[in-house]
């Protein structure tokens, strides 16, 4: 439900809410909030709440570090865990300096440019995201011991697959925030889970990864278990993937060239691989177990970069496969709407498909493909001397990932 500011005030007022959580992220994605009062709810509205930047990664140093938090009141939902009393609800905000003017590191404003531009283009792009995390045991101190919850493998059922009440119980919550979760099942690795979400905007689908990660690593807590969303926590295992589901329309109902959107992001993900792939673990994931590391599309194949799912009418889009849930959600699907932009108004055309399977292919047929930057490095050389990573991202934000 999309909240006005006072529908807001009259919710806080009407159903006992006693805190109010404030959130945003870093120019990782990682959640940060800060909890109010109800009373202080009119000023974060009128004035915003201040915080120090400077302790936030990618916002700066202690020289003029205060910066303020700006709530979005559509974003409201109620959360599930509760103090003793009274109601907890939360609302995703934006970063402004202290003279109102949008912060340029603030991820979620740079989405929200970013689908401003495609909507003055007359394009709307959805997203769709599945997320994959693995589940391990605690030690009596609460932390991961890094051994998985079960050793079910690829959509196996009880008593095989230990995790199915969890995520049950993750996606019970997520409905309850007004989340709509499309499926959910065992993934290949030990412990390993998937869960999918329907199409949305692209702002929407954002802030519901970022929920999601929230609400899984909670509930994970919750029953004695460790949530981690680690690129590739075992060398020998599948590592975890946040599979980008994206669709665009034109808003004159007018068909749009699908095929130039792909060739697109295939001609910028080079150059924003970085941004999809920060930690450096990530390039271990690359390259097996199904995660890409050629550059390449096909219909119907996971063994590539880009797949086309067997799909019809609203439900036809493409799957980017190379991301990992540490990504900033804002930041990537910022990015791909831009790189589908390029594709969407320069006609670019896409190459040939590569009907194979990447993985048992022979050198000399893998050879004729480019390929994704092999480590941290490498990616965040060619994002620093991109044209197209400077044309859309600060140099603040490019510095923070590529120094």
């Amino acid at each position: 439900m999309n909240y006005t500011k006072e529908e807001v005030l009259q919710f806080v007022s009407e159903e006992d809410v006693k805190f109010i959580r404030l959130a945003f992220c870093d120019v990782f994605g990682k959640q940060k909030n800060i909890s109010i009062m109800p009373e202080e709810l009119e000023r974060a509205f009128d004035h915003g709440i201040a915080f120090d930047a400077s302790a936030v990664a990618g916002f700066g140093d202690e020289v003029h570090s205060d910066l303020f938090l700006h709530p979005d009141p559509s974003t409201l939902s109620a959360l599930p865990w509760n103090p003793d009393y009274g109601r907890m609800v939360r609302m995703y905000c934006s970063v402004c300096y202290p003279d109102g003017r949008l912060f340029e590191n603030d991820t979620r404003s740079i989405l929200k440019k970013a689908v401003e531009t495609a909507d003055k283009a007359g394009y709307e792009f959805c997203f769709g995201a599945e997320m994959e995390f693995y589940l391990f045991k605690i030690d009596e101190n609460g932390d991961s011991v890094k051994i998985p919850y079960d050793n079910a493998s690829y959509m196996d059922i009880a008593p095989y697959d230990k995790g199915e009440k969890i995520r049950r119980e993750i996606c019970l919550t997520l409905k309850d925030m007004g989340i709509d979760p499309e499926s959910s099942h065992h993934e290949e690795g030990p412990g390993q889970n998937e869960i999918d979400f329907r199409y949305s905007d692209a702002l929407s689908a954002a802030d519901n990864a970022l929920t999601f990660r929230k609400v899984v690593q909670d509930i994970a807590i919750h029953n004695g278990l460790w949530a981690s969303f680690s690129p590739k926590p075992f060398d020998d295992k599948p590592g975890n993937g946040f599979h980008i589901n994206i669709s665009v329309r034109a808003k004159n109902g007018e068909e749009v060239n699908m095929e130039s959107m792909i060739a697109g992001i295939l001609h910028n993900i080079k150059d924003m691989t970085v941004f999809l792939n920060h930690k450096a673990e990530s390039y271990r994931r690359l390259g097996s177990h199904k995660a890409p590391k050629f550059i390449s599309w096909s219909s119907e194949n996971r063994s590539q970069l880009i797949r086309i799912p067997a799909a019809q009418g609203e439900y036809r889009r493409m799957e980017l496969r190379s991301p990992d849930p540490r990504a900033n959600p804002y930041l990537a699907f910022a990015l791909l709407i831009y790189a589908g932009l390029d594709g969407i108004q320069n006609n670019l055309k896409l190459p040939p498909a590569a009907d194979i399977n990447i993985y048992k292919s022979d050198k000399d047929v893998l050879d004729r493909f480019d390929k994704l930057p092999a480590s941290r490095t490498e990616a965040a050389r060619i994002a620093k001397n991109s044209e197209f990573i400077n044309a859309h991202l600060s140099d603040a934000m490019i510095k923070t990932y590529c120094d």
